[in-house]
């Protein structure tokens, strides 16, 4: 069957590789991690909160407004620029401010939450906020997917 030995040693390495190979994925494949619905991680943690939040137009870009900046005098230090928007964990709102004329009905909400976290409704696409009357409201679910908070989105136009 083998030409020679180093051939043999050769096709005995092989299997070994693939012997241990297989047995290096028996091991890692031992403990099941518990995943969730969406193919998410199951974790431990518990936080369930939203820790930044913006809100881009069709290019992509924040139509969120910013402060003034006001420049410093003799007696004053400068005041840097801030945008409007005011996320309250406790109250589990967030408030934001655009400017007159932002087109509200193709907004792109994107939130930064903390680890583990996940958001209900997920955000696929465009969002209409043009009914001010009617903010929009996300779940925010915790990372062991047994605490959510549910966060009230409030645009106001400036």
């Amino acid at each position: 069957m083998f030409k020679n030995s180093s051939m043999k040693k050769y096709y005995n390495a092989k299997i070994v590789a693939a012997l241990l190979l297989m047995l290096a994925s028996a091991v890692r494949c031992s403990k099941e991690y518990p995943i969730d619905e969406d193919g998410l991680l199951i974790t431990t943690r518990v936080s369930c909160y939203v820790s930044n939040f913006d809100l881009l137009g069709t290019d992509f870009v924040s139509v969120i407004t910013s402060t003034t900046v006001i420049p410093a005098t003799p007696t004053t230090p400068a005041v840097p620029s801030t945008r409007n928007v005011v996320i309250d964990t406790t109250a589990q709102t967030i408030n934001v401010q655009v400017a007159f004329g932002t087109d509200l009905k193709n907004l792109f909400p994107q939130f930064t939450l903390v680890t583990d976290a996940k958001l209900s409704p997920k955000i696929t696409g465009k969002t209409d906020f043009s009914d001010l009357a009617n903010p929009k409201k996300w779940t925010v679910i915790s990372g062991n997917r047994k605490v959510r908070k549910e966060y009230t989105v409030t645009v106001t136009v400036q």
